[in-house]
């Protein structure tokens, strides 16, 4: 299937937000999100922050699906962290190997990183997939603290 990826623009908006919300809804993410969040991440992907990037794929100016990712620093593997944070597709896109072309994109563009994902086991199409691209688990136990 050809299609072009490209960076997140404000015309794209409401339907990255869309698709946000569909993918927060559903079993393949551990929170819910919100709307707050939704909207500041896409505002974060537009705005060119330098911690954030946000894509979508395009075929003759139908959006397909939208991905962000994350950068950081580890200190683990001594070099860029890049965090594949959504990865999503339009129902009738999936299985076409637009995942793995961006994958490859993105290892292309931010080259000599760790490239890391967060997957919920119960996704196992997902899993076959990131192991096919490379991708192992690692037994860590992830956690958190949130203050407002």
């Amino acid at each position: 299937m050809n299609f072009d990826i490209r960076k997140i623009k404000n015309d794209d908006k409401s339907e990255v937000f869309s698709m946000m919300k569909e993918f927060y809804s559903s079993p393949a993410v551990y929170t819910n999100g919100s709307d707050e969040i939704f909207k500041s991440d896409i505002e974060n992907c537009i705005n060119e922050n330098p911690y954030l990037d946000g894509y979508i794929f395009v075929n003759s100016n139908e959006i397909m699906g939208y991905a962000m990712i994350s950068k950081s620093f580890s200190t683990e593997f001594g070099k860029l962290c890049i965090w594949y944070e959504d990865l999503y597709l339009k129902k009738q896109y999936r299985g076409f190997g637009i995942i793995p072309q961006f994958v490859q994109y993105i290892e292309t563009n931010y080259n000599d990183c760790i490239y890391r994902l967060e997957a919920e086991k119960e996704n196992e199409h997902a899993c076959h997939v990131y192991k096919k691209l490379g991708f192992e688990e690692l037994p860590y136990l992830e956690m958190k603290k949130e203050i407002k």
